[in-house]
């Protein structure tokens, strides 16, 4: 690339992060910009008395092939750790006890947390007329095509655990756009299902085995890499007055007298206005009406684990069963050296969009609130835990809910407006860690192949 070519990144998250590492792979000048006194944003692993905790995502799963190949690509400074294969068990609270989430057609069948006439129901799924309705919520479309025993047990408690959120209010297309798709493109969830496992597969498209996945040592050594890749000296954190201007004349962009032909921005839709001033307020504004899930993670490391044994992924609690935690995750269960031998190594997430409250609750008050639910839950007569931390996140999670259409249209007309900027991160094209390593990815090819028609033109 010409040495006018020059990319600026707004946001050292993965997304930030796995863009840079491909465009300077292909030759670009970039540069990085962090708020933040560190690269890596919500990604953070800790090492204390023999625990390694994330107090940010716990996990990803393979769901496309990207994000393998960025640990290919990566290979000598970091490794993919795949979870467990004999704690892959996801467990439903349900009636004051522990339920496995069904992984079979037999298991499904005898499941308590699915009524009777839902299970028979649902052999007439695949003869079900498909939706006509773009903004179908999550919940909607689940009763329409499952019955409510599987929005209640099964589906709700998965978006708990993923979007921290409320299916009633989230939209299926840009929430769940997989499981739109299967009704939209096959009429059903079942055929689609059979029907998708019988399509040829590249080797490329085996890569996306869905698998629970970290790096190995925890997920800051894969931050660290692409970090070392990237070059500390093209990273700039510490950035708390970070804001552009458009240049006149041209279309380029300026931060403290350097010209970016192209700027890429990873934040959140809250801190577009102040990093980009000059942008339409009413486009800002549409953008700025997605709401977040506000999140207190609590750590809990136990050297001797005196509590039910707990080889399962983690468990899930429907809202309707009116407890005071989203989900607890047993990290030390699927991954290797989380805990001590004989320890264990819990993540407790609560608040949430149901109870956005419990974000600004005194330490002491979310402690004990989880001392309740783990101890009677996991049926521990001693919470005498050697670590506990809690972690608060104002903006953990973005909701895809009513306004993401109005959003994307807004994000579409900027892009248009103003070329060479991009308006990227979590505020699209999906939450997980595959989903930000994917959209890194694109806009890192989208970018180089922007830049390459730029320099022809000129």
């Amino acid at each position: 690339m010409k040495k006018t070519t020059n990319i600026a990144i707004v946001g050292a998250g993965l997304t930030g992060l796995t863009t840079a590492f491909y465009l300077k792979k292909n030759g670009c000048r970039v540069h990085v910009f962090e708020k933040a006194n560190r690269a890596g944003g919500v990604i953070q692993t800790h090492h204390e008395q023999g625990f390694t905790f994330e107090s940010g995502p716990n996990t990803g799963a393979l769901s496309n092939p990207e994000a393998v190949e960025l640990f290919e690509d990566l290979q000598n400074d970091c490794s993919l750790e795949n979870a467990k294969e004999s704690a892959k068990a996801r467990w439903i609270w349900q009636n004051e006890k522990w339920h496995n989430l069904p992984s079979g057609p037999i298991s499904g069948i005898c499941t308590p947390l699915f009524c009777v006439t839902d299970k028979l129901r649902l052999l007439s799924e695949p003869f079900r007329r498909k939706g006509s309705n773009p903004d179908e919520t999550i919940a909607d479309l689940v009763r329409r095509r499952m019955g409510k025993s599987f929005l209640r047990n099964a589906v709700d408690p998965f978006v708990s655990g993923v979007y921290a959120g409320n299916p009633e209010t989230l939209v299926t297309r840009f929430a769940l756009p997989k499981l739109y798709n299967l009704e939209q493109n096959y009429g059903s969830f079942i055929r689609g299902a059979i029907k998708k496992a019988k399509e040829h597969k590249t080797e490329r498209d085996k890569k996306a085995t869905k698998s629970v996945f970290s790096a190995e040592g925890g997920l800051e050594n894969l931050i660290k890499a692409l970090v070392k890749n990237i070059g500390e000296e093209n990273i700039s954190t510490g950035c708390q007055s970070l804001s552009f201007e458009k240049t006149e004349g041209k279309q380029a962009y300026k931060h403290n007298g350097q010209i970016f032909s192209h700027v890429i921005s990873t934040i959140g839709a809250f801190a577009l206005p102040e990093v980009f001033p000059f942008l339409p307020s009413e486009k800002i504004e549409q953008i700025g009406q997605m709401q977040y899930a506000k999140i207190a993670l609590v750590i809990l490391g136990f050297k001797k684990w005196e509590g039910i044994p707990i080889n399962a992924f983690g468990g899930l609690i429907p809202s309707a069963e009116k407890r005071n935690v989203l989900g607890i995750l047993f990290t030390s269960s699927f991954f290797k050296n989380r805990a001590p031998e004989g320890g264990a190594l819990l993540s407790v997430f609560t608040g949430g969009i149901r109870k956005p409250e419990f974000y600004k609750k005194p330490d002491a008050a979310i402690m004990d609130i989880v001392k309740r639910e783990v101890c009677d839950m996991l049926q521990l007569e001693n919470f005498n835990p050697d670590i506990a931390r809690i972690f608060r996140y104002e903006h953990a999670i973005p909701q895809y809910s009513f306004e993401s259409e109005q959003k994307l249209k807004a994000i579409a007309e900027i892009e248009k407006q103003f070329p060479g900027l991009i308006l990227a991160g979590n505020i699209r094209n999906g939450i997980g860690m595959a989903d930000r390593i994917k959209q890194g990815r694109t806009l890192a090819d989208k970018t180089l192949l922007n830049a390459l028609r730029k320099e022809k033109l000129g």
